[in-house]
């Protein structure tokens, strides 16, 4: 199939897209960055914008940055970029091996970092890192810049919090400064670089004596959005990550996922996968 007719915009700076997007009225405009997700939807028809806003030629959008307690990733960075960073792979060790598993590499040079959070696939890694990792988000219209928290931003499947006038232009990931820190991301799909059936997520600060110092952990695929699951990491703390304590902590998981059946997996399956990936998950962090 063809997309349906839409009219092609091309602002040369930031402020001239918000000004764009705010003056849409009842027309339906979208911000296309990569198009690895918009524009195959726009195929099908599923989507049909009255408008793209194309910011690919604005400047500034783009680039990895240490901060000292964060890395901040401009929203038009892509992936690519994000997987062959020196600074994600020191700093963001949970979002350098989550990015591996996000597509293949040819979506990989045109996707970004933000088109894949504003898009809000329960299902993608990048915004499972987000969640998990408390990243805050810097949304831009012609208001000004405004930060806020990831928590709350995912609405429901492909449905976030930003607004029709906004524009995503920053995401900013904390950076965790323990000295014993593990990460590792976990995934199960039909087959590699498709979208992940379940994934979880984990990374785990040890003290001197191998307990549980900090943990962050989250599941994707078994929800509307990602799920951070802080009851789990408050049942880790204070002691070791062993099998017995990762599999007692992980005992109410049923209570914060709500997985749904569809053509690729039964809720069933969804959540006896999400226990197992999750335990392997904190186990290979912790080691």
């Amino acid at each position: 199939m063809k997309a349906a007719a839409f009219e092609y915009l091309r602002p040369d700076s930031l402020d001239q897209a918000c000004r764009l997007l705010a003056e849409a009225g009842d027309r339906e405009y979208k911000v296309i960055a990569g198009g690895q997700t918009l524009v195959p939807l726009m195929a099908m028809r599923m989507a049909r914008p009255d408008a793209l806003v194309d910011i690919n030629h604005i400047a500034g959008l783009a680039g990895i940055s240490d901060r000292g307690d964060h890395v901040a990733v401009g929203a038009m960075t892509r992936q690519r970029a994000v997987e062959r960073s020196d600074v994600v792979v020191a700093r963001l060790p949970l979002l350098a091996q989550a990015i591996r598993h996000v597509g293949h590499q040819q979506t990989r040079n045109r996707g970004t970092v933000g088109g894949s959070i504003v898009h809000g696939d329960p299902a993608a890694e990048i915004p499972l890192v987000a969640v998990t990792l408390d990243a805050s988000l810097v949304l831009r219209d012609l208001g000004g810049v405004r930060e806020i928290g990831i928590d709350g931003f995912f609405e429901a499947a492909m449905m976030t919090g930003i607004a029709p006038d906004q524009i995503l232009t920053e995401i900013r990931l904390p950076v965790w400064d323990h000295a014993r820190v593990g990460a590792a991301f976990v995934e199960t799909a039909s087959r590699e670089g498709d979208f992940a059936i379940v994934a979880a997520a984990a990374q785990i600060a040890l003290a001197p004596d191998g307990a549980v110092e900090r943990a962050a952990i989250g599941v994707g695929g078994v929800a509307a959005a990602p799920v951070r699951l802080r009851e789990v990491e408050a049942a880790l703390a204070g002691g070791p990550a062993d099998a017995g304590r990762i599999e007692a902590a992980l005992e109410r998981l049923d209570d914060f996922i709500s997985p749904e059946s569809d053509v690729h997996a039964t809720a069933a399956y969804r959540t006896r996968v999400a226990r197992r990936l999750t335990a392997r998950a904190v186990a290979m962090a912790a080691s």
